[in-house]
């Protein structure tokens, strides 16, 4: 089992301390989160909290995500990073494949491109994307990103997105792993078909459970069930050994593990201090004891 560690939403000066001390501490990853605007009035829902409130977002510190990506990546030699998740939709997929592939060409490989559509009518509007068929618009940018980082020449003719035949310099020795968020059938459906793994937002156990098994129908529709495949997940059950082991043999690879819950209006007050002891605690009696 492998672990991220999360925290979003804080004083943006914390970030590069906490990525120093979660890759000190054991951590195998370090999840970003991705957010461009935040509108003054929406009719949007938040898909992973009961009431759908979104105003928890409001004057909350986002850092560009591959911006802080790189900082975090300068200041720290082994860890990981996932973006949880990229809103890869509404991004022009050419310029998202050149930044992963330098950044990870720069880290030596310590990203995992976590992908997603992004909920928010307004990201689309702001970056004048259509809302207007985004799923389909989101394979294809899958397609594109994966071509354009795997070096060497890579042409594409589909529906949104039209290339020659081009390619980029430099390019990570290994592929980018990209993995698909969502918990919606045709999320679930792109990361069988299309992604290297899936990404979980957080729910009730039972839900993962059902998550997991549908995802596992549809790799074997798809013909994917025979390919390496990451699973990361938020669950309860990772703050216990004993817990990550029932994740470990339901097929979770990855576990993400915060400590604070962010959907809450207001500042974060947490000083850093306390977000380091929390995170060293966890390492000390789960991941110590977890074989890994």
């Amino acid at each position: 089992m492998r672990f991220t560690y999360v925290e979003s939403m804080t004083d943006a000066s914390y970030y590069l301390p906490l990525a120093r001390a979660a890759e000190e501490a054991g951590y195998t990853s370090f999840a970003v989160a991705d957010s461009l605007v935040y509108p003054r009035e929406s009719d949007a829902v938040y898909p992973y909290t009961a009431d759908g409130d979104r105003g928890f977002l409001e004057d909350k510190d986002f850092i560009e995500t591959f911006t802080l990506i790189a900082a975090m990546g300068a200041v720290t030699s082994r860890i990981r990073f996932t973006p949880f998740v990229l809103k890869l939709a509404v991004r022009p997929p050419a310029l998202v494949a050149k930044q992963a592939s330098s950044i990870a060409y720069l880290t030596g490989g310590r990203l995992g491109l976590g992908v997603g559509v992004s909920p928010w009518p307004e990201d689309f509007t702001v970056m004048g994307v259509p809302w207007e068929r985004r799923g389909k618009r989101m394979d294809e940018a899958i397609e594109v990103v994966r071509g354009l980082t795997g070096g060497g020449y890579f042409e594409y003719h589909g529906e949104f997105f039209d290339l020659p035949a081009v390619k980029m310099s430099p390019v990570p020795t290994e592929p980018i792993p990209i993995l698909v968020g969502g918990h919606s059938e045709p999320a679930l459906r792109r990361a069988a078909r299309l992604g290297d793994g899936w990404m979980h937002g957080g729910g009730e156990a039972a839900e993962l459970d059902r998550l997991l098994g549908r995802l596992a129908e549809l790799r074997a529709e798809e013909g994917t069930a025979d390919r390496p495949f990451e699973v990361h997940a938020i669950s309860l059950d990772a703050y216990t050994p004993d817990g990550v082991k029932r994740l470990e043999d339901k097929g979770v690879t990855d576990v993400i593990v915060g400590f604070r819950l962010p959907y809450v209006k207001g500042r974060d007050t947490e000083p850093l201090e306390q977000k380091i002891e929390h995170l060293e605690r966890f390492a000390e009696t789960v991941i110590a004891k977890s074989g890994s």
